[in-house]
């Protein structure tokens, strides 16, 4: 008969088995305690385009909703354009360090050897996502799934040329879609926060507008085209009135998709554990209200660099609190990862502040800063009172937050001091970004050269890693040679065209991990009557020959804008898949060079971009 010592052992074993039996997915009392994190990167829409902060013309609700229920960073700074802020949230680092310094043909792309938020998440034990536009570089190791997102859905460039029905990778292979593009990728991060809403989440949704082309759901562009616009832009001769509108459309939609999220995370019984962020990557792309301050986009003034940023995790942070310090996209990974209790990976040292006691309201002792801003080889540094202009010109920010009177002649200390401290700063961060990737000259006078003459990256191309086989060389990627000129002059999306002579040639410089047979496809266009031209692809010592055929020349797409798209951007057109064959690729660095051998037409054809998949 078993005595009262061994009832008591039996239930006591009875119990720990009880304990260690696996979570029902749908017990909301068994989740992890770590914080979920849902981050929300608007793509070019300024701090003046939320009614949060006094914008009357739009109706933001959902994300007005994220800063009622936590905190607001009141004076909060980014980079003037978008891959450098993704650059600075991902790494906590100046993008410069990083090897950042277009956001174009390559030079977007984020050095291998710096580490990123998602992979200090990733490490933590977090299923990781990102849905939309990634902007740091498109072919593995620079891809976002060799960064630390388990999943990856939308667009690697910097601008995408179609918003309706877009072609979007998944994974590392392109598909058509149906839907708006905004719409289509919040589902998709919806659809990733339902299957991880057992375990914790890291989800990165960096939107696409209002970044042109002007583009908005006819639902959301009804509510504004006869709108009176009655808060103008700073510089009010400069305001497209049309182009605010479509803005302003497009950042309701964005809301409205915010405001899905939210939902789904109430319905999921997750909104008191998930950090939600949400904030932009430069100021707004065009002439529109901005609170008055100087400078847009591309700009190093404060209206080209100050963001919203609001955050909200009710399980821990005040509600309505405003933290009132200059901070900026560098202090994302300290901060986040300090809330969450993730342990940040790399030991490179960060440029970025922990803002955690601010934003929990504690005691701290919080020193005065400074934050650079840079682009295109202009600096302009913002400390909590002052901000020295990219000219050189002081301002005081607190007095006169419009920058319409400098002090220099009056503050010649601080002018002085600040000065000295920007010589410093580029000396710092240009002299580290020079790492084993990053082989570039990346002076300031490099830079600035670079990015207006949408000069090719000198860094090759990595391709084929068996974990990841398949590589996209865009157009944007690649160099048009001889009468070969690209659809645009913006290259992000666009393609190549006036391919007609043999001594033309498209070149792509690519570093090959694998030696192998690569299966190559090619996305063109050709008029039936220029069918049929032959073509070779050139590798070192390999060489792959095919023809163009049969025709295919789909008119171009030029009814999905709301407004006339700029002449820099593209009209894109449905480009149909040419199978070329398969070619060896010999590992090592080298041009892969396509020209043609025949042309029996009046033009090759329009080449978007070309595939290499590594074969078994």
């Amino acid at each position: 008969m078993p005595t009262k010592k061994h009832r008591f052992l039996a239930a006591l074993v009875c119990g720990l088995c009880l304990w260690a039996l696996p979570a029902k997915a749908d017990d909301s009392r068994t989740r992890s305690t770590k914080p979920n994190v849902v981050v929300f990167l608007a793509d070019d829409a300024g701090w003046g385009d939320y009614s949060r902060n006094g914008n009357t013309q739009v109706r933001t609700p959902h994300i007005d909703a994220i800063a009622r229920g936590g905190v607001t960073l009141d004076r909060f700074f980014v980079c003037p354009v978008c891959s450098p802020t993704r650059a600075e949230f991902l790494t906590g680092r100046y993008h410069p360090r990083g090897g950042v310094r277009g956001v174009s043909t390559g030079q977007e792309r984020l050095d291998l050897d710096e580490r990123t938020i998602a992979e200090a998440f990733q490490a933590a034990g977090y299923a990781t996502g990102a849905f939309g536009k990634w902007h740091n570089g498109s072919q593995w190791p620079y891809h976002p799934r060799a960064r630390g997102f388990d999943e990856y859905f939308g667009h690697t460039a910097g601008h995408w040329g179609e918003y309706f029905d877009p072609p979007l990778e998944e994974n590392g292979r392109m598909i058509r879609t149906r839907g708006y593009i905004v719409d289509v990728c919040t589902d998709r991060a919806i659809d990733f926060i339902e299957r991880n809403q057992s375990k914790p989440f890291f989800c990165y949704v960096p939107f696409t507008t209002p970044h042109s082309p002007w583009a908005a759901p006819e639902s959301d562009w009804k509510r504004f085209k006869d709108k009176p616009i009655s808060q103008r832009a700073t510089l009010a001769n400069q305001e497209n009135l049309d182009e605010t509108r479509c803005a302003l459309a497009m950042i309701e939609n964005q809301d409205a998709n915010v405001g899905r999220v939210l939902a789904k995370l109430d319905e999921w019984k997750l909104t008191d554990n998930t950090i939600v962020l949400y904030f932009s990557d430069n100021g707004p792309n065009s002439s529109r209200w901005n609170g008055g301050m100087k400078g847009r986009k591309a700009t190093t003034d404060e209206g080209g660099v100050r963001s919203t940023c609001f955050l909200r995790w009710p399980a821990r942070l005040p509600a309505g609190h405003t933290v009132p310090q200059i901070a900026g996209a560098i202090d994302l990974l300290p901060t986040l990862t300090a809330l969450a209790g993730v342990k940040r990976v790399g030991d490179k040292p960060l440029d970025g502040r922990d803002l955690s006691p601010l934003l929990l309201k504690q005691a701290t002792d919080w020193s005065d800063r400074m934050i650079f801003s840079l682009w295109a080889g202009k600096v302009s540094v913002r400390t909590q009172q002052h901000r020295l202009d990219d000219q050189g010109q002081l301002f005081d920010m607190q007095a006169d937050p419009g920058q319409t009177a400098p002090i220099t002649e009056r503050e010649p200390e601080i002018t002085a001091r600040l000065k000295a401290a920007v010589t410093a700063w580029r000396q710092d961060v240009f002299s580290g970004a020079r790492t084993k990737e990053s082989v570039a000259k990346t002076t300031a006078s490099d830079q600035k050269k670079a990015a207006a003459a949408n000069a090719v990256d000198p860094r090759p191309i990595p391709v084929g890693y068996r974990e990841f086989p398949i590589t996209m060389l865009p157009a944007r990627d690649g160099e048009p040679r001889g009468g070969v000129r690209r659809s645009s002059s913006a290259p992000n999306c666009s393609y190549f065209v006036n391919w007609t002579s043999k001594e033309d040639s498209l070149v792509w410089l690519l570093d090959v991990h694998t030696t192998g047979r690569y299966e190559v496809v090619i996305d063109y266009t050709c008029p039936e009557s220029d069918a049929g031209s032959l073509v070779e692809l050139h590798f070192r010592n390999s060489r792959l020959t095919g023809r163009v055929t049969p025709g295919w020349n789909p008119p171009l797409n030029t009814n999905q804008d709301t407004l006339p798209r700029p002449p820099a951007e593209s009209q894109m057109k449905e480009f149909r898949a040419l199978k070329l064959g398969v070619i060896d690729l010999e590992q090592g660095p080298a041009p892969l060079t396509l020209r043609a051998l025949e042309i029996p037409g009046q033009a090759v054809m329009d080449v978007r971009r070309v595939t290499l998949t590594l074969l078994p």
